[in-house]
């Protein structure tokens, strides 16, 4: 009976997460030296957040004894990934982290492309919000019926 609810709130916490992710990337879309292999720094690389569906419990349960499992039981983050964009060379010989060439390897991060996931992100969470407080709703004239 509280599934609406649960699918809801299972969104909020996955887009929590990814808004996370995107503040983390916003963060660091300067940092040239993130990680240290091999003696080289190396810089911050973008993270993207997976969302697959979850799928509770009783779904498996259902399929192991024959009936109809649940379907569309919410969201949930998989995992989080590095993004494959190599990164982006800039021309800046003061630079302390610039090669013997003048270029600094910076991050893999786009600002632009950033503020756009957050705001898709802030709609979603926006979007799961209201779909939450219309499920409350309607579970609370539901049990006032049954006075």
């Amino acid at each position: 009976m509280l599934s609406p609810l649960d699918i809801s709130a299972s969104a909020l916490t996955a887009e929590r997460v990814r808004m996370d992710v995107i503040a983390s990337n916003i963060a660091n879309a300067t940092t040239t030296r993130a990680r240290l292999v091999n003696g080289t720094w190396q810089p911050y690389v973008r993270k993207l957040v997976v969302f697959e569906p979850r799928t509770p419990f009783a779904s498996y349960l259902a399929q192991a004894i024959g009936r109809q499992a649940e379907v569309g039981a919410g969201v949930q983050v998989s995992r989080i990934v590095d993004d494959p964009t190599p990164p982006r060379l800039v021309y800046d010989p003061t630079h302390p982290d610039a090669g013997p060439d003048g270029y600094v390897r910076l991050p893999n991060v786009d600002i632009v492309k950033e503020m756009a996931d957050l705001i898709a992100a802030t709609r979603a969470y926006e979007a799961n919000v209201a779909a939450f407080q219309a499920g409350k709703a309607m579970l609370t004239k539901a049990l006032e019926l049954g006075r």
